[in-house]
């Protein structure tokens, strides 16, 4: 055993520079606590993809309200329940996303459409082509929701708006009007007579289901009213269709007649307006409201409502409307958690009772008492004092436990024993090292809102028709009901739009968590 009192001196040497050591210079840049968060957030691809999917969805609620021309107040019951239409999908002949839908029905009905595709030229039955069942009862093919319109009722204008279309036809040489049919000539049941789809000769015009007569051709045979040149008339012979020939009507067994394109009426000019074309007129040369073309991208809901605006503007508002409660409870919570987790005792205790009490009373009571004494006041305003009334509860008691597990922590008696303000130890010690739990919790509060926002609004609670503010609740709704009627893309959009925003967050959140995570520092390489 060396004896260290009494080492000889023999045993002593004369150190070299280059026997002496000393810390060497870090090669690496120091890393901030942010930007190790990011690199762990980085590594998790889950969460990644889900930050993708958040930031495609919040783009398309801010900017896909510039790219349509269409509102949320904006409504048309005759496109009730038209199929999603991309104009590139429908030039292009593919059978996808072309406003079009599979229909199957029986050999009037093929007739119906066959007649409507024959007096307008459009693509009512696509490309004309269409299956028969093997014992040629059933037909089957691509219907144009858009074109099947057709012309709808008989529609009343004035003689100011007849003329206007008259010079629109002129000058554009598209036609909107196209000759009536004598009230006389008409079907006699009421269901039928204003029916401005048949412009034919029928077989029995008594019949409940009218059925078109056909010639020995075995072509539609049409009904429109004419009328003789020079003979005194109560209808409007001062232009005649384009798709007709000349403009001085037509001879008949040595006789000159007019067809008829309008009937006196109380009240205006009883018309036949094919609605494609006069919707074009109408949002074009009267309105001038943008709206070029009836395309709707994601269809229309029961009542004509464009779903891509609807949904564009209804992602937006729960966005804005979500961002600025989350906001409100992060802050508030953080204070009150904050000072009730730090100074502890008879003050945590009693603000520890107080959360209780109002974490107590259900959000659906505090809803309908503000509904009740603020029926004037805009719901929007009531749905915000709602959350933010119990909201930030939640966000004061995860505070308010990391402030209880850190600081009794040897960091923060050392700073308070070399004299560190409580602000200072609250907010420069104790709240970064819980960041991580309380940054995931805030994060997740905005899709909780959204979920809850659209729950109210599906449910009818709170009604958002206003203006030109909607919600996604609205929406499904609206899609639950059309379900019924086959459409179930109405439905569809909204809540996938839901679905990917619930997938997407829950994943964010999980990634900002282990990104925030304090003890996981120095394992971003």
């Amino acid at each position: 055993m060396m004896d260290y009192n009494n080492i000889p001196i023999e045993k002593f040497q004369f150190a070299t520079r280059n026997d002496l050591y000393h810390d060497s210079k870090f090669e690496t840049k120091p890393v901030s606590y942010f930007q190790g968060a990011f690199k762990r957030f980085s590594k998790n691809k889950g969460a990644v993809v889900g930050g993708v999917v958040i930031t495609v969805l919040v783009l398309f609620a801010i900017i896909a309200p510039f790219f349509t021309p269409f509102k949320p107040a904006y409504y048309d019951m005759v496109y009730a329940y038209v199929y999603p239409k991309l104009n590139v999908f429908a030039e292009s002949g593919i059978n996808f996303w072309d406003g079009c839908k599979e229909k199957s029905t029986n050999y009037v009905g093929y007739l119906k459409d066959l007649a409507l595709a024959t007096e307008t030229g459009r693509d009512v039955i696509k490309n004309g082509e269409y299956e028969v069942s093997e014992d040629g009862s059933v037909y089957t093919y691509r219907y144009d929701t858009y074109y099947g319109v057709g012309f709808g009722k008989y529609k009343t204008i004035s003689a100011e708006e007849f003329k206007d279309i008259q010079e629109y036809q002129n000058r554009t040489g598209k036609q909107v009007l196209y000759p009536v049919v004598k009230s006389s000539d008409r079907p006699s049941l009421e269901k039928n007579k204003y029916d401005a789809n048949i412009y034919y000769v029928v077989e029995n015009k008594k019949a409940s289901t009218i059925r078109p007569k056909l010639d020995k051709e075995g072509n539609i045979v049409p009904n429109y009213w004419k009328y003789e040149v020079g003979k005194a008339s109560s209808t409007i012979p001062e232009y005649n269709s384009l798709r007709l020939e000349g403009e001085d009507g037509f001879e008949e067994n040595g006789k000159q007649y007019y067809y008829a394109y309008g009937r006196k009426v109380d009240g205006g000019i009883e018309v036949r307006a094919e609605y494609y074309e006069y919707y074009i007129y109408r949002h074009n040369e009267v309105l001038k409201d943008g709206i070029t073309e009836p395309t709707f991208i994601f269809g229309t809901t029961q009542t004509g409502k464009d779903i891509f605006a609807c949904l564009a503007y209804g992602a937006r508002f729960s966005f804005i409307f979500a961002t600025l409660v989350a906001m409100a409870n992060f802050i508030f919570g953080v204070i009150w958690g904050s000072i009730s987790g730090y100074s502890g005792g008879k003050i945590d205790l009693t603000m520890e009772r107080i959360a209780e009490i109002l974490g107590s009373v259900p959000t659906m009571i505090v809803i309908t008492l503000l509904k009740y004494h603020m029926g004037t006041t805009s719901q929007v305003i009531v749905l915000f004092i709602a959350f933010f009334a119990t909201g930030w509860i939640g966000m004061a008691g995860r505070t308010r436990m990391q402030f209880y597990r850190f600081k009794n922590q040897e960091y923060v008696l050392a700073a308070r024993t070399l004299g560190a303000r409580d602000s200072r130890i609250m907010f420069k010690h104790i709240f970064p090292n819980g960041l991580g739990t309380i940054v995931t919790s805030a994060a997740l509060v905005i899709p909780s809102m959204i979920y809850s926002e659209t729950s109210l609004s599906y449910l009818g609670i709170i009604n958002l028709e206003a203006g030109n503010t909607t919600s996604v609740g609205t929406l499904i709704a609206a899609g639950q009901q059309s379900i019924m009627a086959n459409a179930g893309y109405v439905a569809l959009f909204p809540c996938m739009f839901l679905i990917l925003l619930m997938l997407s967050f829950n994943l964010f959140g999980n990634g900002l968590r282990d990104a925030f995570n304090p003890s996981l520092r120095g394992t971003e390489d």
